[in-house]
């Protein structure tokens, strides 16, 4: 690839997915509905470790720089799957055939070519290197998962963390726990009282996404499986994190009273670290229980804080948005630190409407962090689900960090669950609030 311009040129795939430039024509991209040029200080490098999709029946769009005009191409649109730690902030431009199949349940983020690299519309924000596994060999890591699941041959949640996470679907806090470092998974529940429409690890057969990227859990751990994790994971981990709530499972407050076990005979023995809770915090009374028992933070998995938005992406089952709320409230109020996961869509969460319910809900509760996430879908699903909802004028991500960091100034953000100890980040795991600011 070669290119002089200044300003990012489109890129295409072949129907074989080779992917080349199109010198002639610039990078446009999709914020929700809107094609546009991209902003100058969205576009960065694309960072290692990402991945570059091409996209089947959607035909790429670039902007004629003499005419002005959008320019549908015979050629595929093509995405960038970017790498931990990063936040989109648009999609691709591209124009959907009528028998387009659907995208798979990864993000997909705009990507364009100038000065001989790809640049995506991305924002660095977490300094975290724990998912970075660039000097990661196979053969070192399949070595470490064999030793440590012959080290526990008794222990199912184990194996199960060993073989099919680590081994099978590369999942990186496996990894990390079978190298003794960073946050262990903790995986637990069968049962989901939400049908998120993008749910990683279960789709309900009327459901038209065909796959998921991993199956969800086919058994129940016991308590002393899980705290042999826990054991093993603080005796090899400098500052250890554990965690309920991955995407191999369901929601783990269903299974509250095994981790109530697990916790109470984990800080019982004296038992080090950070005990976290991933969850979409459901059930308020079982939050109060486990923050009392030595839960440490929590991350509350959120794509709105509007309840008709929040509705039509989770299903909830028996629970409404005002529990997630009130979860909240009991976690703060017994000193746990309480983070969002803000399942990130370009577009749609940076619109003026959804930062409104976003301060509301923060100023309210005074959480501490929100984690931006990329939400993986298809982007023309997600705005199909959301028809109708009014939003208001999109902000763009760097305006919507503005507007919160201002709302809110004691809110901190980043990518992953940050070490925490008495309710707080200490101070030499703090990270800047904005990285590339």
């Amino acid at each position: 690839m070669a290119s002089s311009s200044t300003r990012p040129v489109l890129l295409v795939a072949d129907d074989q997915g080779n992917i080349f430039e199109k010198p002639d024509l610039f990078m446009l991209c999709r914020r929700g509905r809107e094609l546009v040029l991209p902003r100058p200080d969205e576009l960065m490098p694309l960072p290692p470790e990402s991945e570059l999709f091409f996209l089947p029946g959607r035909r790429a769009i670039g902007l004629d720089p003499e005419s002005g005009v959008p320019l549908e191409q015979e050629e595929l649109a093509v995405a960038a799957f970017a790498a931990p730690a990063h936040t989109l902030s648009a999609h691709p431009a591209y124009k959907s055939e009528p028998d387009a199949p659907m995208l798979p349940l990864f993000a997909y983020g705009a990507v364009g070519f100038a000065n001989g690299r790809m640049y995506v519309c991305a924002r660095k924000v977490d300094e975290d290197k724990r998912q970075v596994f660039t000097d990661l060999s196979q053969k070192k890591l399949r070595k470490a998962a064999l030793d440590l699941a012959a080290m526990y041959p008794e222990n199912n949640l184990i194996r199960h963390l060993t073989h099919k996470c680590a081994l099978t679907y590369a999942c990186p806090a496996a990894k990390n726990f079978c190298l003794g470092r960073y946050e262990a998974p903790l995986p637990t529940s069968r049962a989901c009282n939400a049908r998120c429409v993008g749910c990683i690890s279960h789709q309900d057969k009327t459901s038209p996404i065909c796959s998921t990227p991993q199956s969800r859990l086919d058994f129940t751990p016991t308590a002393t499986e899980i705290t042999e994790v826990m054991r093993h994971h603080a005796a090899m981990a400098v500052k250890p994190i554990y965690s309920f709530g991955q995407g191999c499972e369901g929601e783990p407050l269903s299974e509250y009273p095994l981790l109530l076990e697990s916790v109470v005979r984990f800080r019982a023995e004296g038992g080090r670290g950070t005990i976290n809770l991933n969850t979409n915090a459901s059930i308020p009374s079982a939050v109060a229980g486990l923050s009392e028992a030595g839960l440490s933070s929590m991350r509350v998995s959120l794509n709105s804080a509007r309840d008709v938005v929040y509705n039509a992406y989770y299903r909830p089952i028996n629970y409404s948005l005002d529990d997630v709320r009130q979860s909240i409230a009991e976690a703060k109020q017994r000193g746990v630190f309480v983070s969002l996961n803000l399942l990130f869509f370009p577009g749609f969460t940076d619109t003026e409407l959804e930062t409104e319910a976003l301060e509301e809900l923060i100023s309210e509760t005074k959480l501490d962090f929100v984690q931006l996430r990329n939400l993986n879908i298809d982007p023309e699903f997600y705005l199909e689900l959301m028809e109708g909802f009014e939003t208001g004028p999109v902000l763009g991500l760097k305006n919507f960090l503005k507007r919160l960091r201002q709302t809110c100034p004691w809110l901190r953000f980043g990518y992953f669950n940050p070490y925490v100890e008495d309710g707080k980040i200490p101070a030499e795991e703090e990270t800047p609030i904005f990285v590339q600011e």
